[in-house]
């Protein structure tokens, strides 16, 4: 099964940290995403840019209403995510309880992904297809 981790942290908090902590983080989380992609479990992943950079889109009316920022105001922010393929949800939690940003005050929230046929079923099967390599 496969599962999506969504990394979450409050930007603010993030910049507060020395530089050399901030590094050693990243260092242990490349030895993290190294480790599964050993173990063919990664599938996929990336860093997102700052929350500022993103855009929004949103129908008002029957138009698009697209906005700059985040969806929504939050304390925490998405900063990346990862694709990993678990026998089952106990897994994917002790996974992602070793992602090295949780002692300095990440957030994790792991998703199972649904492959489900329902519309859009040829697209969610490209996906799955694709992932699996």
């Amino acid at each position: 099964m496969q599962y999506l981790f969504m990394c979450c942290f409050e930007e603010q908090a993030w910049n507060a940290i020395p530089g050399e902590a901030r590094d050693r983080v990243m260092r242990d989380y490349g030895a993290w995403v190294d480790a599964l992609t050993a173990q063919g479990q990664y599938l996929a992943g990336g860093k997102l840019k700052p929350s500022a950079a993103s855009t929004t889109v949103r129908v008002k009316n029957g138009k698009p209403f697209i906005t700059d920022g985040p969806y929504a105001e939050t304390r925490e922010q998405l900063g990346g995510y990862h694709v990993v393929e678990c026998q089952d949800l106990d897994e994917a939690l002790a996974l992602a309880a070793r992602i090295p940003t949780l002692p300095v005050g990440g957030t994790i929230e792991v998703r199972p992904l649904d492959f489900s046929t329902t519309p859009g079923a040829a697209f969610n099967e490209r996906e799955r297809t694709a992932a699996m390599g």
